[in-house]
C-alpha cells in the first residue's frame, strides 16, 4: 500500500468521520473505499474515434444528404 496525503475541506472530513464512526471502521478505510469506487468508474476516452475528417470533399456529409445512383447489377 502507498501512503499519501489528501487535502479536503472540514465539512467533507466531518462527514467522512461521521460515516466511519457509524460503520465502526477507521477513517482510512472509508477514504480507501471512496477512492476505489471513483477509480472503478473511470473509463478512458477512446483515442481513435472521430479524429479523422472527410477532407475537402465532405464525403461523409455528401453521402448522407444527396441521393446516390444505384449500383450496377452486373
Amino acid at each position: 500500500m502507498i501512503r499519501t496525503t489528501v487535502m479536503a475541506d472540514e465539512r467533507t472530513m466531518e462527514r467522512l468521520r461521521a460515516l466511519a464512526r457509524e460503520r465502526g471502521v477507521p477513517l482510512s478505510h472509508v477514504v480507501r473505499e471512496a477512492l476505489e469506487e471513483k477509480a472503478r468508474q473511470y473509463r478512458p476516452k477512446p483515442r481513435s474515434l472521430g479524429i479523422g475528417s472527410s477532407g475537402p470533399n465532405r464525403v461523409a456529409s455528401t453521402l448522407a444528404t444527396e441521393p446516390q445512383p444505384p449500383a450496377p447489377w452486373r
